[in-house]
C-alpha cells in the first residue's frame, strides 16, 4: 500500500485524526488498486476514477462520502443517501470504523471490480477482473 506524505501531513491534528487513519486503512489495505491524494482541500481515494473523500472533516466524527456511490453494486447497509449520484458513510468513533471495516472493504473492491477496464478475450468477448477477483465473486 503507498501512501501519500501530503495525505499523512493533512491528518495531523485532525479532530477525529484517529477515526479518519482508521478508515484511511480500511480503504487503503481493501484493494491494492486503490490510491490516495489530495484535492479541493481533502483526501480523495481513487482507481480509475475518484472514489470517495473525506468531507466535514472539522468535526470529531468523520464522513465519508462516495461521489458516485449509487452506482457501485452490493448491498451496503450503512451507505446513506438517496439521491443519483452521491453515498455517504458516517463513523462516530473507532468504535465504529471496526464495526464496518469489513462492509467498508467490500465497498471498495466493489468499486475497484466496476471500474476495472474490460479486456478482450480471444474470443473478442469482454472479460473483466482477474481470476481471482472472478472466484471471490463466485
Amino acid at each position: 500500500m503507498k501512501r501519500d506524505p501530503y495525505v499523512d501531513r493533512w491528518l495531523e491534528g485532525k479532530p477525529a485524526e484517529p477515526v479518519l487513519r482508521r478508515v484511511r486503512d480500511v480503504i487503503m489495505w481493501a484493494d491494492t488498486r486503490m490510491g490516495e491524494y489530495l484535492k479541493y482541500g481533502t483526501v480523495q481515494f481513487a482507481y480509475n476514477g475518484d472514489f470517495a473523500n473525506f468531507v466535514q472533516h472539522d468535526k470529531k466524527t468523520a464522513t465519508l462520502m462516495f461521489n458516485r456511490g449509487a452506482k457501485i453494486k452490493g448491498k451496503f447497509p450503512h451507505l446513506e443517501g438517496t439521491g443519483p449520484s452521491a453515498r455517504f458513510m458516517r463513523f462516530a468513533d473507532l468504535g465504529e470504523v471496526e464495526a464496518r471495516t469489513s462492509e467498508l472493504s467490500n465497498v471498495v473492491r466493489a468499486w475497484c471490480e466496476m471500474m476495472t477496464p474490460v479486456a478482450k478475450t480471444p474470443t473478442g468477448r469482454g472479460s473483466r477482473g482477474t481470476a481471482a477477483s472472478k472466484a471471490r465473486r463466485s
